[in-house]
């Protein structure tokens, strides 16, 4: 079987930077030696997830989950190891003979989950679907609508823009005929309308089809949207339709362009949230290229989890009529409670959407708008809650001026909530004192109501269950022993010298876990195969994610570079002799206390007898 050359692995892996490369997926804060971001292999909500750049390593403190710069690509786009290490060729600049790659994917074995099914499908059908779009005369209509509508050929090639024709089992014809007609599969895939009849009618007949596609560009889904003839106009149906939720595509997810957006996000420190799949590509084509929309949904956990992983800024562009401006309420109200994020609003004036804005307005009106026309916070809110209201009643003027001095609670900055609180002086003639005193005592409000919700959580935390129990019980103790292994294997891992000391001991190297003595088993072999051994290339030689973790675990340890004279003998004395006694009194002695609890008068006696033995060989050391 063919594989990537040695020479060529220990190239790019010297040559990458693994802080260069995560960076462009995560949102990287150094703090002293190492590199911070939120995990993005769990719900994280402190920075634990931790990036050497001396070491060329990941580790988080959270999850455990660690590696190189290649395992990290795999777990993060679930990419093979050969892909892996193509990926980090071309994000790290590196140049190499792409075509080693290829020949090495050659001799992979197939995807055959259902997995690969799927995406194998969703590719043929956004194949068809763009050529029905593009060139033939049935998607010829679909075709001219949307250059009327300002999209550019190069943007529907960009977006691979389709149109289903209203033939509905043309699409299974297709498929058919692309030998991909497992009735399993096509009933998996969403492309298709649930029927009882077993009959596979395309689920997006007669709409102009918009492919999503996930994090990594490979297309999951299909949204469609209805494009009727000026004599169907009168057909009641959905605007847009999209795929059901499938193995996998969940919209709770996917984010529309999150793929092609994701490296101009990072780029500009900001991300531009439209409502539409239209408002997206239209700015893209004229250059706003960090724009992306969710599923027809509002904003959820789930999104805001990937996006606080490559920017802290987000921008809504909402339509500007009266349900763009509730949708930009609802979302301002989600990010406030559960991010961080910096929040800017461009509300488009005359109820226009972006699309039409630019087809009205022009680019260079609609770019400098983005950029120029935004509200805060709190001047969109100030806006907003003047809806509805009649300030020229004094109850009106009241209510409005509390919903304001509320809302200022959010504001962190002392500049800012003194300019706002001058504006509501200036409007309303109330004194700045009045006004800052009523403030606070809504924060006041706020902190009591946050205090008690604190102490419930911490109350429930703290109430014992049976799995907390259990993970306690399982949880491994840091005894000198384990800490002498983890300190010994480091060594080993990186010093050439302590493998004679260690070949030049009687002692025969047992270790307390059954993780570290595999390490240390799978060094040896990889070591003494290897003519130029090393813990980057290593960690590619372990067979499983747990223990590349582990490694980077011991990796991280604050040892010094240099050894000291008879460290090393030290990690084998309290491995091997003394501490190994000692943690086991300590173990027989807990037992002890538990079967005198439990009123078992044989196991206290056998127990007795080892701890009186155990006593003797420490004595004897």
């Amino acid at each position: 079987m063919y594989r990537i050359p040695d020479e060529t692995l220990t190239a790019i892996r010297e040559q990458a930077d693994i802080v260069q490369v995560v960076s462009q997926y995560l949102q990287l804060r150094k703090s002293g030696q190492n590199h911070f971001a939120s995990c993005p292999f769990h719900d994280d909500k402190t920075p634990s997830f931790s990036v050497s750049e001396k070491k060329q390593i990941y580790h988080c403190f959270s999850c455990g989950r660690g590696g190189n710069v290649f395992s990290f690509l795999q777990e993060m786009e679930g990419l093979s190891f050969v892909e892996a290490v193509g990926k980090t060729a071309e994000l790290a600049d590196i140049q190499v003979d792409h075509s080693i790659f290829d020949r090495a994917k050659e001799n992979q074995p197939a995807e055959n989950s259902t997995k690969g099914k799927l995406l194998t499908l969703y590719e043929k059908a956004e194949h068809f679907y763009h050529h029905i779009l593009v060139n033939t005369q049935a998607g010829e209509a679909a075709y001219n609508y949307l250059l009327d509508r300002g999209l550019t050929k190069e943007s529907i090639e960009t977006f691979k823009v389709g149109y289903s024709p209203p033939q509905r089992e043309a699409l299974k014809m297709y498929l058919e005929n692309e030998k991909l007609d497992n009735p399993e599969m096509l009933t998996k895939s969403g492309l298709f309308s649930d029927r009882d009849d077993g009959v596979f009618y395309d689920r997006f007949s007669n709409r102009i089809i918009f492919p999503i596609k996930d994090a990594r560009g490979q297309t999951v889904a299909f949204s469609g949207r209805a494009f009727e003839q000026e004599h169907q106009e009168s057909v009641h149906t959905a605007k847009y339709l999209n795929s059901p939720e499938t193995e996998l595509f969940n919209k709770r997810r996917i984010l529309f362009n999150y793929d092609k957006a994701r490296a101009s996000i990072r780029r500009e420190g900001e991300v531009i949230l439209f409502e539409g799949f239209m408002d997206v590509i239209s700015a893209w084509q004229v250059g706003v290229k960090n724009g992306i929309a969710t599923m027809g949904t509002s904003l959820t956990e789930e999104h805001v989890r990937a996006l606080d992983k490559v920017t802290s800024e987000i921008v809504l562009a909402f339509d500007g009529d009266n349900a763009g401006l509730e949708a930009t309420k609802r979302t301002i109200d989600f990010l406030t409670q559960e991010t961080p994020f910096t929040i800017n609003i461009a509300t488009f004036p005359e109820k226009l959407d972006p699309d039409d804005y630019i087809q009205e307005k022009g680019v260079e009106a609609f770019k400098e708008f983005l950029s120029h026309g935004r509200d805060t916070l709190m001047s969109f809110l100030m806006k907003y809650h003047r809806n509805g209201l009649n300030l020229k009643n004094e109850s009106g003027r009241l209510k409005y001026i509390e919903i304001i001095l509320k809302e200022l609670t959010r504001v962190t900055s002392a500049v800012e909530r003194e300019l706002y609180l001058n504006q509501l002086q200036d409007e309303f003639e109330i004194s700045a004192d009045s006004l800052k005193e009523q403030m606070h005592q809504y924060i006041q409000e706020q902190q009591t109501q946050r205090r008690n919700q604190r102490q419930k959580e911490k109350e429930k935390r703290e109430r014992p269950t049976t799995k907390s129990i259990i993970v306690h019980q399982n949880k491994p103790k840091m005894t000198t022993v384990l800490r002498a292994e983890k300190a010994l294997l480091h060594r080993l891992f990186t010093h050439d010298e302590v493998w004679h000391i260690l070949e030049s001991s009687e002692k025969e190297l047992t270790f307390t876990t059954e993780e570290n003595q595999l390490l240390f088993l799978l060094y040896d072999d990889y070591y003494h195969s290897h003519d130029h051994p090393s813990v980057q290339a290593f960690m590619d030689f372990l067979p499983d994610e747990k223990l590349k973790s582990k490694v980077t675990e011991i990796m991280l340890l604050s040892l010094s570079d240099d050894i000291e004279n008879g460290e090393i003998e030290d990690y084998i004395h309290v491995i091997c002799d003394r501490y190994p006694l000692e943690d086991r009194l300590k173990q027989k002695q807990e037992e002890l206390k538990t079967a005198e609890r439990n009123g078992d008068k044989e196991k206290q006696q056998s127990l007795t007898i080892e701890i009186i033995n155990l006593y003797r060989q420490l004595k004897n050391k």
